[in-house]
């Protein structure tokens, strides 16, 4: 627990107090963010603002993992951790960076070009195919060599599983390797996709983000604490535990962007002094992705992230009632501009979106806890 709280608090601080930092850089640069003259009006006023903030909690992420793992240094010599990198951390901060990578190529031709319209669509999907693939197959591919104290190997899981998982893998909907890579890419582009979309109003999307990759934290945390791993807790054949790799890693890496998320929010609250850009929008979306895969938890998801789901949708239903009947169900799409060009203050709707994503949130970890008292009683 240690770890976890030493990673929140140094990602927390170096967010809070490099943000400004960034904001005096990008403004400098000219960074700032071009506005769509087909968008809601009140957003003119936006215009200039620098954007790509999302650089400054992926590095803080980065930097409180080292951290954590410092004080993991530190713990009693019989826990049960790896004390270096990880492939599971390879893979989450990769999935991070590179997702992050996609969205700053993005962002920088909107900037150079001075206009909204950054990457192509589909030079965007094909970097994040190639991102969710090449991650995907390292989570399919590289089981754990963990060793307990007397150097017997006490965990053979990956990051990933065969098995499409809710609360824990559903054996019987097992799709094999491939299918489970291909599975993941599919998680990648929603869950990019969803986060970028909801990315539309001052801190809408990075508050949300923070009650999710909070929720992962619990989550990866409890699976540490009843790690099938970990024999001093499996000590009885009926014994309820969880078939994950690195849990504490998972926890440690989630808990240091949600604290990263906190910092920037800050100064992204509105009125936004800096935007995350495609460049956080899409690294978080990668990340809550990998959060789902390596808790095996990726029908949980949905829930999790449900106002990324409901979202999504508004922007699914408006494009095909348009191309089929050729009238539009919300005003505008994303739903939040559908609230805006309603009348409701930008503040009103974050404050209230905030409510529906802790909603999912919440049910989420009902659902998960749950599941662990129906077995254990």
């Amino acid at each position: 627990m240690r770890a976890v709280i030493v990673a929140i608090a140094v990602a927390f601080l170096v967010s809070l107090f490099c943000t400004p930092i960034a904001i005096k850089v990008f403004t400098r640069l000219k960074a700032g963010q071009p506005i769509r003259s087909d968008g809601p009006q009140m957003h003119m006023g936006k215009k200039g603002t620098p954007t790509m903030g999302g650089v400054v909690f992926i590095v803080a992420t980065i930097i409180a993992y080292v951290a954590g793992h410092i004080a993991l240094t530190t713990l009693p010599s019989q826990q049960i951790f790896q004390v270096g990198p990880t492939i599971t951390a390879l893979v989450l901060l990769g999935l991070l960076v590179f997702s992050g990578a996609v969205g700053f190529i993005d962002d920088f031709l909107k900037v150079r070009r001075r206009h909204s319209g950054g990457l192509n669509k589909r030079g965007k999907l094909l970097g994040q195919l190639l991102v969710g693939a090449t991650f995907g197959i390292v989570a399919l591919y590289f089981p754990s060599t963990m060793l307990d104290t007397q150097g017997s190997r006490t965990n053979t899981e990956t990051v990933g599983s065969t098995a499409l998982s809710f609360i824990r893998e559903v054996s019987w909907l097992d799709v094999g390797k491939v299918g489970s890579v291909i599975v993941f890419v599919l998680v990648v582009l929603a869950s990019t996709n969803g986060v970028n979309l909801t990315d539309g109003l001052d801190g809408l999307a990075t508050g949300a983000s923070t009650m999710v990759l909070g929720a992962y934290a619990l989550i990866a945390f409890w699976q540490y604490r009843h790690w099938c791993a970990d024999p001093s807790y499996v000590t009885k054949p009926d014994t309820y535990c969880y078939a994950v790799r690195d849990p504490l890693e998972i926890a440690l890496i989630a808990g240091a962007a949600a604290g990263a998320c906190v910092g920037f929010l800050w100064w992204n609250t509105s009125p936004a002094r800096i935007f995350m850009g495609d460049t956080g929008a899409l690294g978080l979306g990668g990340l809550i992705a990998g959060m789902a895969m390596s808790t095996r938890t990726v029908l949980l998801l949905p829930i999790i992230g449900g106002l990324f789901v409901i979202i999504t949708m508004s922007v699914v239903i408006q494009i095909i009632s348009f191309r089929t009947t050729g009238k539009r169900v919300f005003r505008m799409s994303p739903l939040q501009h559908h609230f805006e060009l309603a009348g409701w203050s930008e503040v009103n709707i974050v404050v209230r979106f905030w409510i529906v994503a802790g909603i999912g949130v919440a049910m989420a970890l009902g659902l998960f806890y749950s599941d662990f008292l129906a077995a254990t009683s």
